[in-house]
């Protein structure tokens, strides 16, 4: 059974940093592009970042709304990807969802939620103005 687990989220005023953890378990964790998306309240989930397995050079992918804020790493020892959240604005306030993309959907960009199969329960990023 493949169990997905964010954690790290939080409330933080606009300037701080935030870093989230997304552990799995049940899969061969370094077979898979590891993804963050966020969703905002009626909102559809939108890709945040993504970051390719190790052997294909562990290439990492940013929306642009986070690119030079966001710093996506991955672990496969730990099974764990991170995501670390510098400069945090109040619109970076969501959901925040770890995912573990599937092989089989591999069309199209990276950061498209429907290329993923498996998701956590999410962690909540507030930032206060």
């Amino acid at each position: 059974q493949v169990q997905v687990v964010e954690s790290g989220g939080g409330l933080v005023q606009a300037g701080g940093s935030l870093r989230l953890s997304c552990t799995t378990s049940g899969l061969n964790f370094d077979e898979h592009i590891m993804g963050w998306f966020r969703q905002f309240p009626g909102k559809e989930r939108e890709g945040v970042s993504c970051i390719s397995r190790r052997r294909n050079g562990g290439r990492t992918y940013y929306a642009d709304s986070v690119k030079g804020r966001f710093t996506i790493s991955r672990d496969d020892a730990k099974n764990t990807v991170y995501l670390q959240m510098n400069s945090l604005k109040p619109e970076d306030t969501a959901m925040y969802y770890c995912a573990v993309e599937d092989p089989r959907r591999g069309v199209g960009s990276p950061l498209r939620a429907l290329r993923y199969n498996y998701w956590g329960q999410g962690t909540q990023v507030t930032v206060s103005s």
